[in-house]
């Protein structure tokens, strides 16, 4: 593995990880849902905008017959994943995010199988069904039975579903515009549908504590600008393949930071859930058998 590429990956792992436990620090303090993501969005697509003019920057418009797969994975990738997230965190744990949007590379490998027509040995098929095992147990651990899971569940798995579909499809398009490029404009593009979230956002930024606005703006500067940033610089230096067992951290750190930060910890079943599904995930990564390995940020 590409060392540089090892190191922008980890460094984005454990970003990545924190940023469950600043979104519950800024809406337990302060910011709605939509204000928080359209005030991290803000900062993100500035930084970019700064970034674009620096010198030494070469930034190439969109070709014609790009614009409309860029504006469309900016959207899945961008706003259903992050309004889903955030919103999903207001009746679950940051740890239980973490889990959740860990099981992601269950939901590309389906992505494989079904649209890239990929096929699937009959451990890896185990490792699925071991995989949404995980997610039920994860999910019931939020309410006291299957019946009366927590609403934020189902956000969040709509969360993971969109980064899925989001990396496995942004990788032809990284042939042809470097990291810098594609990061700012899926941020922008999926940063137009956050505006409906404008009124309010100024009274909401001066009603909140000293705490959430400097989780909001380091969410803003940090998972949001330079995670996605380091993140596709390391993947135009090496497989997806071959840095993505980094990613298998992301929900220890998510539960970790919580912990250490707020005092948070999901339920045991929960904790449980999160295990069998990671492990479930490590099956189908590992033993898939009759098909290349899809991870869970293919792109």
């Amino acid at each position: 593995m590409n060392k540089k590429a090892f190191v922008l990956a980890a460094i984005t792992v454990f970003i990545w990880g924190s940023s469950f436990a600043s979104i519950s620090a800024s809406l337990h303090e302060g910011y709605s849902a939509g204000h928080l993501i359209l005030f991290r969005f803000i900062i993100a697509s500035f930084i970019f905008a700064i970034i674009a003019f620096l010198p030494g920057i070469s930034f190439q418009l969109p070709k014609k017959e790009d614009l409309l797969k860029i504006t469309v994975l900016g959207w899945i990738g961008i706003s259903i994943y992050h309004i889903c997230v955030t919103f999903g965190q207001l009746t679950i744990t940051a740890g239980t995010a973490g889990m959740l949007i860990g099981s992601a590379p269950i939901f590309t490998t389906i992505i494989a199988v079904l649209v890239l027509k990929e096929r699937l040995g009959t451990i890896g098929w185990l490792g699925l069904a071991f995989g949404f095992v995980g997610i039920l147990l994860i999910g019931i651990g939020t309410g006291d039975s299957i019946f009366n899971i927590s609403p934020g569940v189902f956000l969040v798995i709509i969360a993971a579903i969109a980064t899925s579909i989001f990396f496995v499809y942004q990788k032809s398009l990284l042939l042809k515009y470097n990291p810098i490029e594609l990061t700012a404009y899926f941020t922008w593009a999926g940063t137009i549908p956050f505006l409906i979230f404008t009124p309010g956002l100024l009274e909401d930024i001066g009603h909140a504590t000293l705490e959430a606005n400097l989780s909001a703006i380091y969410i803003g500067i940090f998972p949001t600008t330079i995670a996605y940033l380091t993140w596709a610089i390391a993947l135009s230096l090496s497989k997806a393949s071959s840095i993505s067992s980094l990613l298998y951290a992301e929900p220890v750190i998510a539960i970790v930071v919580a912990w250490l930060w707020l005092g948070e910890l999901p339920a045991i079943l929960s904790i449980i859930g999160g295990f069998i599904a990671i492990l479930g995930v490590l099956v189908v990564h590992l033993y898939g058998g009759k098909r290349r390995s899809v991870s869970k940020k293919e792109i």
